[in-house]
C-alpha cells in the first residue's frame, strides 16, 4: 500500500481520531475482513445484512490492525471515526489512485455484461509483463471492492486495473471517480441484471458512464461488433480505439485491434492472428496462441489486447503475454478430466443468456472434438425480470439446436427449460430438486470423452455439483485448465452485471 499513517489518514478523510493507539503508525494494508487482518492493517467496520462489522473491531486489533474505520467509537483502541465508513473508504481510494499517478500510474477500467473477470485477468498478465501491476482478486468490481483493490497499489505499481460492476445507473459513474481510469473498455451490453435495470437501454447507458468519465487525453475501448457499445464513442471526449473479432477490422479507418483467422485445437483452445491499425493506417499483426478454453475468449483477448495498446505496449509483447495468460479466477470454464476419461467444465460462478450461449457451444465443441456425449446441468439465471421466462425458453432451445445430448435443469425454471428443450427435439431432459439428485442424473453412465457442463447464476451454487463429479473417482486437473488455488470469494449475491 502506498504509504499512509492513521493521522494522515484521519486528515484525508476528515475523520476523527478517538482511542489510544500509535496515531504515526503506517498502514500496511486495508480490509474489511476480520479474518483477513495482518499486522499492519486498517479495519474497515461495516454493516452487515447479518452482523456488524463494529462487532469486529477489537478482535481486528488483537490480531494487528493499527486503527479501524468506525462510524464511532469502540471500546479503547484507536478508530478513525466517519459518518460513512463506506463511503470514507472510497475518498481513500481516490486519494491513493492521485498519490500513484504522481509515480506513474495509469488505470484501467473495465465493464460489460459478461467477460469482465476473464479480460481483467488477460490484461493483468499482458501488463504484468512489462511493469508492477494490481488488478482484483475474483471479481471485487462494486463499491467495496474497488477501493480495497486500490488500497493495495504501491508507489512502484505501473499499472491499476479496475473491473466496474453495477447494478443500477450511476454506480459506473461512483466508481469511476473512485478509480479515475484514463483506459475504459467497455466490452458488451447483454441482459444479464436486466431485471434490475429494466432495459438493455438502461444497461448501455450505465455501462457508457465509464466513458464519459475519461479525460480528454484517455482512451475509450469499444466493441465495434456490438451496437450499443460502439455507439458510446458519441458519448466520450476519449479518444477510440474501437476492437472486434473477425472481418477486416472496425472501419472505417481510425485506431482498432481486431482478430482474424481463428483455429480451434483439439482441447478447444484458439489461435488467431491479432492485427492493430493506427491513425495513420498503418498495420502490424502477431500471432496468439490462447491457453483458455472456449471461442469467446478470443474477444476477451482481443479487448485485453485493445487495452494494452492503448497504453502504448507493442503488439509482438502483447501478443506472447496472452499467449501464456492462465486462467486466474474460480468456477470460470474450468476444466478438469476424471480418471475415467470425462471431461467437467465448471463455470458454475454466474450466468446469463449471453454467458450461457458461450458455455454450451463451448460444451458442444469439446464433445465433437472427443467424440462424447454432452450433458448439460444448467440452472436458473437469475435477476432476468420479466424477461427470465422467455430467456429460459430460449436457453432450452439452443441446447436443444446446439447439440447437447443430454440437459438437466435445477431452479425455479428448470420446468421452463426443460418443456422448451423437449419440444426443440431433446428428448433427454430432466428437471431435478436438488444438485444431489442433478450428481445422480449425471454420473450413471458417464464414459471417457464425454462432456460435463455445470453453470448457473452464482446463487444455484452448483459448483459443488461439479467438484463431486470430478472427486467422485480419481481425477486430474486438465492440462488446459489453468486455474490454480484462489482466494474464496462471496458467494451471497450475484455479480455486478
Amino acid at each position: 500500500m502506498i504509504t499512509l499513517t492513521v493521522t494522515e489518514l484521519a486528515a484525508v478523510l476528515g475523520g476523527e481520531l478517538s482511542g489510544a493507539g500509535d496515531r504515526a503508525a503506517p498502514i500496511r494494508s486495508v480490509t474489511a475482513d476480520s479474518r483477513q487482518v495482518a499486522p499492519g492493517a486498517l479495519f474497515v467496520a461495516l454493516p452487515g445484512s447479518q452482523v456488524d462489522g463494529h462487532a469486529y473491531v477489537e478482535g481486528a486489533w488483537l490480531t494487528g490492525a493499527v486503527a479501524a474505520l468506525t462510524t464511532r467509537p469502540v471500546g479503547d483502541g484507536l478508530c478513525v471515526i466517519v459518518p460513512d465508513a463506506l463511503a470514507a473508504l472510497g475518498r481513500l481510494g481516490r486519494h491513493l489512485v492521485d498519490r500513484g499517478r504522481e509515480h506513474g500510474l495509469s488505470v484501467v477500467g473495465i465493464t460489460g455484461s459478461q467477460g469482465k473477470t476473464s479480460t481483467k485477468d488477460l490484461l493483468a498478465q499482458v501488463l504484468e509483463a512489462v511493469g508492477p501491476t494490481v488488478a482484483p482478486l475474483g471479481n471485487l468490481n462494486n463499491e467495496l471492492g474497488v477501493p480495497l483493490t486500490i488500497a493495495r497499489i504501491e508507489e512502484s505499481t505501473r499499472y491499476l486495473v479496475a473491473e466496474l460492476g453495477a447494478r443500477g445507473v450511476g454506480h459506473i459513474a461512483y466508481l469511476c471517480a473512485i478509480a479515475a481510469p484514463s483506459v475504459g473498455v467497455v466490452l458488451n451490453v447483454g441482459h444479464a441484471h436486466v431485471g434490475e435495470f429494466g432495459s438493455q437501454a438502461a444497461i448501455a447507458q450505465a455501462k457508457g458512464e465509464l466513458v464519459e468519465s475519461l479525460p480528454e487525453t484517455g482512451w475509450a475501448v469499444l466493441n465495434a461488433a456490438d451496437p450499443l457499445v460502439w455507439a458510446m464513442r458519441t458519448r466520450t471526449r476519449a479518444q477510440v480505439l474501437a476492437f472486434s473479432v473477425e472481418g477486416d477490422g472496425p472501419g472505417p479507418g481510425g485506431t482498432a485491434v481486431w482478430a482474424d483467422q481463428l483455429v480451434g485445437d483439439g482441447a478447444g483452445r484458439y489461435a488467431f492472428r491479432l492485427q492493430a491499425r493506427d491513425a495513420t493506417g498503418s498495420l502490424v499483426a502477431a500471432s496468439v496462441q490462447l491457453t483458455g478454453v472456449g471461442r469467446h475468449q478470443v474477444a476477451n483477448a482481443t479487448a485485453a489486447a485493445a487495452a494494452a495498446v492503448a497504453l502504448g505496449l507493442e503488439l509482438d509483447q502483447v501478443a506472447a503475454a496472452l499467449s501464456s495468460a492462465t486462467a486466474r479466477s474460480r468456477w470460470r470454464m474450468e476444466l478438469h478430466e476424471t480418471a475415467d476419461g470425462v471431461l467437467v467444465v465448471n463455470d458454475a460462478y454466474n450466468a446469463n443468456p449471453d454467458s450461457m450461449a458461450a458455455a454450451v457451444a463451448t460444451a458442444v465443441e469439446l464433445g465433437r472434438l472427443r467424440s462424447g456425449r454432452v450433458v448439460a446441468v444448467l440452472g436458473d439465471m437469475l435477476e432476468l425480470g420479466l424477461e427470465a421466462g422467455p430467456e429460459h425458453v430460449r436457453l432450452g432451445e439452443l441446447a436443444a439446436r446446439s447439440g447437447v445430448h443430454r440437459l438437466v435443469g435445477l431452479g425455479d425454471f428448470a420446468p421452463v427449460l426443460v418443456a422448451a428443450a423437449r419440444a426443440a427435439g431433446l428428448a433427454d431432459s430432466t428437471v431435478v430438486p436438488d444438485p444431489e439428485a442433478a450428481l445422480h442424473r449425471v454420473v450413471g453412465d458417464l464414459a471417457a470423452g464425454d462432456v460435463v457442463l455445470v453453470k448457473a447464476s452464482r446463487g444455484l451454487a452448483l459448483d459443488t455439483v461439479a467438484e463431486e463429479i470430478w472427486t467422485a473417482a480419481p481425477s486430474m486437473p486438465s492440462p488446459v485448465s489453468g486455474a490454480g488455488p484462489q482466494p474464496s470469494e462471496p458467494a451471497d449475491s450475484e455479480d455486478p452485471a
